[in-house]
């Protein structure tokens, strides 16, 4: 404890000396995050100081081992330096599929090949990643996916459409399950790819959702090469590495449920709506629905950092992942639908300074895929039932 206390003073010591004012305060817009990649835009010049000096010392990933560039640290440490950034309000120096999903499956299927190659370059934010998983035909039922990759001696050729592909667009590289044994049962047969987004035959076409914006892209692949070296994995067996990161991606999306950052609900509530004589909001039926939310947003902070452990510990069950995908999801939609009351009939203004071009509105609409993207809600319930619960099935 001595020792965790020591690093609390020597970390609380860095931040405040390296963290620049202009990457603390609210937590930023979407057009303020850091995503990095060859064509990285930051906000101000100190958010590319910001992302430099984190990555410096591997705290991008500061689990990850210091051989491919994270930071080495226990659990307990980077619990410390998560809330010491929580403390001053830091922005995330970095946004990144590649830490949030792809560089987990790295370090469990990965090469040590592959793993200096790509985990690095992750952590300085050199690389930026989209996701090849969806298709119009295989959304929840993931393992029908058709896109296939030809052998064709030491690559294959790729052809088929992703859908739902976040910030395609925008991406330099993508990990993408593909069909590689058509004649296999559809849970094998499929191998997981990596590839330049730039390489001849990729192109993509965003998809504009109900906010009037949106991450989301249709991807096509015509004759694309994908070199051998670029497999993770055995050959056929990608599924294998799509469950295990697929437990990464449902965390991550139910982490945001995890609002531990920003405006409390009931500030932003008396800001707009008033306080009555006793100096409580003047609106008890709203008040009583955010002290809910309130209580359950607090227990859901608990049961992710518990989560964490056991994940760590290797004593998680299957299904915790699940577990914290529906619920946070669940919770993040709960917490927009409550700002959007709290901010009384400002909250839906669509455009102007004044809103940051309806910023309110915009994302209490985009929440509504959260339950939907990542494997939807009704799917994470019957994995409950089935592997948690052991219900029997329909």
């Amino acid at each position: 404890m001595a020792d965790l206390e020591t690093f609390r003073a020597q970390t609380r010591a860095w931040l405040e000396a390296n963290c620049p004012p202009e990457c603390r305060g609210a937590p930023p817009l979407e057009a303020d995050m850091v995503w990095g990649g060859r064509n990285a835009v930051y906000p101000t010049p100190a958010h590319k100081v910001w992302l430099e000096r984190m990555a410096e010392r591997g705290w991008t990933a500061p689990e990850w081992p210091r051989e491919y560039g994270g930071g080495g640290l226990s659990r307990e440490e980077a619990k410390v330096l998560a809330a010491e950034l929580r403390r001053i309000k830091a922005h995330p120096a970095l946004y990144s599929f590649g830490v949030w999903m792809l560089g987990p499956a790295l370090l469990a299927f990965g090469t040590e090949e592959q793993k200096q190659r790509f985990l690095p370059p992750i952590v300085r934010g050199e690389i930026r990643w989209c996701q090849g998983y969806s298709e119009p035909g295989a959304g929840s039922d993931l393992a029908s996916v058709q896109t296939r990759a030809v052998d064709q001696g030491d690559h294959w050729i790729v052809n088929g459409q992703k859908i739902w592909t976040s910030y395609a667009d925008k991406a330099d590289w993508i990990f993408c399950l593909v069909r590689t044994d058509p004649e296999a049962p559809k849970h094998l047969g499929i191998s997981f790819v990596l590839f330049d987004m730039a390489t001849p035959g990729v192109t993509t076409r965003p998809i504009t959702l109900i906010s009037g914006k949106s991450p989301f892209c249709e991807t096509f692949f015509d004759d694309v090469r994908v070199e051998k070296e670029n497999l993770i994995g055995a050959l056929n067996r990608g599924w294998d590495v799509a469950k295990a990161l697929l437990a990464h991606e449902r965390t991550m999306i139910g982490a945001m449920g995890d609002t531990g950052v920003g405006r409390p609900l009931g500030q932003v509530a008396a800001d707009n709506l008033g306080l009555d004589e006793a100096g409580r909001l003047d609106e008890p039926l709203l008040r009583a629905r955010i002290a809910d939310y309130d209580i359950d947003a607090a227990a859901f902070r608990l049961a992710m950092e518990r989560a964490g452990d056991q994940m760590k510990a290797k004593q998680a069950h299957p299904a915790i992942a699940s577990i914290l995908k529906y619920y946070g999801s669940e919770l993040n939609k709960r917490r927009h639908e409550l700002a959007m009351a709290a901010g009384g009939s400002e909250a839906l203004e669509w455009e102007g300074d004044r809103s940051n071009d309806g910023q309110a509105a915009r994302d209490w609409l985009r929440t509504k895929a959260n339950s939907i993207e990542g494997g939807t809600s009704e799917v994470q319930l019957n994995i409950i039932a089935k592997h948690l619960l052991q219900l029997p099935g329909a």
